[in-house]
């Protein structure tokens, strides 16, 4: 029974257009026969498909499981993943996604038994210090397990008795023949683009991308895997070059791109064969100097993602190919060009990206751009249902949603539930569960497969909520960090890095501090509310809780996050305070990162003191050279987030230089450094006084702690001139000095009066 297993499935699977998923499970002597038997029995040819594993189990392609991003945009007729040593969730979706209709996936497991029960090299990863791997529970394989006997299409063999648990037969009913999608009549782009497309989808999507023959368009287009999206922006391409436009493609790598570029040179040879011209082209082949593809009088040429935004306002049109996994900077920098698309995953095999819709979409819809937005929801790599897609979805919940608007809109901080969750309720309660990770999705850019292991499995990790009416309104992550041997805190000091525990790992190696990790504290890793009762107060209740709660138990709560000033503001306003900003931007979120401490206890004050004084001594450096394009209003935010203002002692001779700048008599660049001192006191003293408007701060920042020329300040502040933006200086210094002032700058104003 065992060895018709590969051939049954196998003919099911072609003659569904749908995949099929076979678990090989027993002790990993007994995988290697069985698995070759069930390859012949599939009549899988070697040249068609790839093993992910450390041994050479199969005579055909192999590549390691930590490489499995590189099956991204593929499609194999067979894919082997041996997870009997280590089970990463990543590279399962990695795997299933990269399986074409017609295609089997086979996946070499211990006894399903015992496998929830047995640790791993993944299972190492989230025994983060002073954890150890007997603390991971395996409640997300023990999810899995049970999907995997529960789901259609899924055949379970025990190698080790030879038995078959399941046979993953569905027979299904026969599928009414579809017929492919028609050309529209009033289609402006070839007709031979629109004979390339799949499905009515396609199509529609492919009419989208007509706008963008005019300057001022912007087209989105939002798809799941295998869905076409990029196909659909490759065949624009091609036909808006032949239009005569110059389209500049880019992506987060080539290869992510190459199927849009691939139908691209496709629709070149039918326009030429069309033409009857059998000319050599050139196209690109691999770096961004490459010959463009070139059609008709246009081309279609890629660049990497920093180069095509530098290139961005010389192209006619550029497509920004798998758009969410970029940087918000560099979408934004994308938004020179004359015309620009994106294509976007909405729910991706390698997780779910949701940088775009989280960080860029409201600052496209607020651009000057006329945007048209399409989903395309028909998968074309296989048949519509198809099971095995059915089953990952479910088993890593790529398609989690936070409860319905109506459900919880009645929401507010009096009448919500604050519950403490540990992974083994979520387990239980699959209805809580994907009302929990919907809501991180949506809230955060990126969630991969293997943040649902970390939240069920990690030994750190915990969960807090408040509900309504049994409905997720407001969820926290928090991470248990700190509390760490001598040892691991002298290696990370010496260049090591702590797995698990970010705020001691920055504190340590970056700032220093050897005894940061000696305290324990609790890291909201995530923090999410339903976007449908937001800025009703129920964030800052939840973190009240969850300070109530801990307050007794360690001797911090903190955060890491990119900064941005309302994120700032909302984290200072529950008693959060800054100690670090980030000299980098974060690649994901193109954002420079903040940490934020509340004490709980003598120690935790100790630690929150120790830094704030250090960051203050050093942002004066900071914002002069590696921050000195930073936003001013993060800037303004994260010095209001510090208790304790700067020491500030400056001579009578710098009190006399700032009284007499606002009359032009004291020169700011005779004492630049007291204009520094003076603002940065203010600044940090504006969370609780505020003596100066909004634009007044911003020049103070842009001036005195970023060190721009007027030129630049009078540009980016609306000025007329150098002269007034000395002129407002002087005015705020003014101010500053009447408020500050000792007795010798009162004598000097006095002067001048």
């Amino acid at each position: 029974m065992a060895d018709s297993i590969g051939r049954r499935l196998r003919a099911e699977a072609r003659r569904t257009n749908e995949r099929r998923l076979i678990i090989l499970a027993g002790e990993s002597d007994s995988h290697e026969q069985a698995l070759r038997s069930i390859v012949e029995e599939a009549a899988l040819d070697s040249q068609d498909i790839t093993l992910l594993s450390q041994d050479a189990l199969l005579g055909c392609e192999r590549i390691k499981p930590s490489h499995s991003d590189t099956l991204l945009g593929q499609t194999r007729d067979g894919i082997v993943y041996d997870a009997s040593e280590r089970f990463d969730p990543d590279v399962l979706a990695h795997v299933v996604g990269a399986i074409a209709g017609g295609g089997l996936g086979i996946l070499l497991t211990p006894p399903l038994d015992v496998w929830p029960d047995r640790r791993d090299g993944f299972d190492g990863t989230l025994a983060v210090p002073p954890f150890e791997i007997e603390d991971v529970t395996g409640h997300f394989r023990r999810r899995v397990v049970a999907t995997l006997r529960a789901h259609p299409g899924i055949a379970i063999v025990d190698t080790d008795t030879g038995t078959v648990e399941r046979d993953g037969l569905t027979e299904p009913v026969p599928r009414l023949t579809k017929t492919g999608p028609s050309t529209p009549d009033d289609c402006v782009f070839p007709a031979a683009a629109y004979r390339r497309c799949r499905t009515s989808d396609q199509v529609e999507a492919l009419c989208a991308f007509e706008s963008l023959r005019e300057p001022g368009r912007a087209v989105v287009v939002e798809a799941d895997r295998g869905r076409g999206k990029s196909s659909a922006a490759g065949l624009a391409a091609g036909s808006l070059a032949a239009a005569g436009r110059n389209v500049l493609v880019t992506a987060p790598e080539r290869r992510n791109a190459a199927e849009l570029l691939e139908r691209a040179r496709e629709l070149q040879g039918d326009l030429d064969r069309e033409r009857g011209d059998g000319a050599d082209r050139d196209s690109a082949t691999g770096t961004d100097g490459d010959l463009p593809i070139r059609i008709g009088d246009g081309s279609v040429r890629f660049a990497r993602p920093t180069v095509a935004a530098d290139r961005a306002e010389s192209a006619d049109v550029l497509i920004v190919d798998e758009a969410a996994a970029l940087p918000v900077d560099v979408l934004l920098t994308c938004l020179d060009a004359p015309g620009v698309a994106f294509t976007t995953t909405v729910r991706g095999y390698e997780g779910t990206g949701r940088a775009f819709e989280v960080r860029f979409r409201d600052r496209l819809v607020e651009s000057d751009f006329e945007v048209t937005e399409r989903t395309i929801d028909e998968p074309i790599r296989y048949a519509a249902g198809d099971p095995v897609e059915v089953w990952l979805f479910r088993a890593l919940l790529l398609d989690a949603t936070p409860a319905t608007d109506q459900l919880i809109a009645d929401a507010t901080p009096g009448c919500v539930t604050y519950r403490r969750l540990d992974s083994a309720a979520l387990l239980e309660d699959e209805h809580l569960l994907r009302e929990v990770f919907g809501l991180l999705v949506v809230a955060h850019y990126r969630t991969e497969p293997s943040d649902l292991a970390r939240l069920l499995d990690a030994p750190n990790v915990t969960v807090r909520l408040l509900t309504y009416e049994g409905h997720v309104v407001t969820v926290a992550l928090l991470a248990r960090e700190g509390d760490l041997p001598a040892d691991i805190r002298a290696d990370a000091y010496e260049g090591g890095r702590i797995a698990g525990n970010m705020i001691p790992d920055v504190l340590t190696s970056q700032l220093r501090d050897e005894a940061a990790g000696i305290p324990v504290g609790e890291r909201v890793m995530r923090i999410a509310t339903h976007h449908a009762v937001r800025d009703r107060g129920l964030g800052s209740r939840l973190l009240a809780e969850i300070a109530e709660e801990f307050g007794d138990d360690v001797d911090w709560l903190g955060t890491g996050y990119g900064a941005t000033p309302p994120l700032v503001d909302f984290w200072r306003e529950n008693s959060y305070r800054s100690v670090h900003l980030s000299t980098s931007r974060n690649e994901r979120s193109g954002e420079h990162s903040a940490i934020m401490l509340k004490a709980t206890s003598p120690n935790g004050r100790t630690l929150l003191d120790r830094h704030t004084t250090w960051l203050l001594d050093r942002i004066e450096g900071m914002l002069s050279d590696p921050l000195a394009d930073l936003d001013p209003d993060i800037v303004r935010a994260v010095l209001r987030s510090i208790d304790e203002p700067p020491e500030f002692d400056l001579s009578d001779f710098e009190w006399r230089v700032l009284a007499g700048s606002p009359h032009g008599a004291g020169l700011y660049d005779t004492a630049p450094d007291a204009f520094a001192r003076l603002a940065l006191r203010y600044l940090v003293d504006a969370g609780e006084r505020s003596l100066l408007s909004a634009r007044q701060e911003r020049l103070l920042v842009r001036k005195t702690l970023q060190g721009q020329s007027c030129e630049t300040i009078a540009r980016k502040l609306g000025f007329h001139s150098n002269r007034e933006c000395m002129r407002a200086l002087g005015d705020t210094i003014g101010t500053l000095v009447d408020a500050y002032g000792e007795e010798v700058a009162s004598i000097e104003r006095d002067r001048f009066e």
